[in-house]
């Protein structure tokens, strides 16, 4: 029997990641499928690599992507949490699938998507909302731990990393797939299912 009652979900998401990005669409197809309440929310592969041992190309190239993590949580604190979706979707669609690599045509572009004027860029250079993106990636990772990457998800407050997907299933897979990564993480003594990938994001 159908619940009346949405299921509330929480994903956490770094924008430059196209991993995130990928398991974003698949959970915008189950949602369009589905009642579920998604709230989007914030994290930061730069924040999540600080003090371990990466590349400094790793590292360099990190803390350039956290502008676009900053101008989504500036947006969010100075606009309301309703243009989070709309921008990273704007972010993604030139990052990930059109594969721009110019930040500024990128956070022009997904401005005006999100009906935010050009100007907002400059909160990607910007500390001033470091502690609220910094709130927000710790809430996601203190449910999940350390050793994990971006997305997390949480699920009527079962949290979880991943899943890692390519492409991102449709209709009846992509509610098959949900449903058992749900009854997966609801096991409080499950912890990991993992193989090795052997495909990159595939973007449709």
């Amino acid at each position: 029997m159908q619940s009346d009652t949405p299921t509330v979900v929480d994903f956490w998401f770094d924008p430059s990641c196209p991993w995130a990005w990928m398991t974003s669409r698949w959970v915008d197809e189950v949602a369009r499928q589905r009642d579920l309440e998604v709230t989007w929310r914030v994290m930061s592969l730069a924040v999540l690599n600080e003090g371990t041992d990466v590349s400094d190309e790793y590292r360099i190239a990190t803390a350039v992507l956290l502008g676009y993590t900053r101008l989504v949580q500036a947006a969010k604190e100075v606009h309301g949490a309703e243009y989070v979706k709309p921008l990273y979707d704007g972010l993604g669609a030139r990052l990930h699938v059109a594969g721009e690599t110019d930040p500024e045509q990128i956070m022009r572009g997904a401005l005006e998507d999100a009906g935010l004027p050009a100007e907002f860029a400059a909160y990607a250079q910007s500390d001033e909302f470091d502690v609220q993106l910094r709130a927000s990636h710790f809430d996601g990772i203190n449910r999940v731990g350390e050793d994990v990457g971006t997305p997390v998800i949480a699920v009527n407050g079962v949290a979880f990393f991943g899943p890692v997907i390519s492409p991102a299933p449709k209709g009846v897979e992509a509610l098959t797939l949900w449903d058992g990564v749900v009854a997966a993480a609801s096991y409080d003594g499950f912890f990991e299912l993992k193989r090795s990938r052997t495909r990159e994001p595939i973007f449709d």
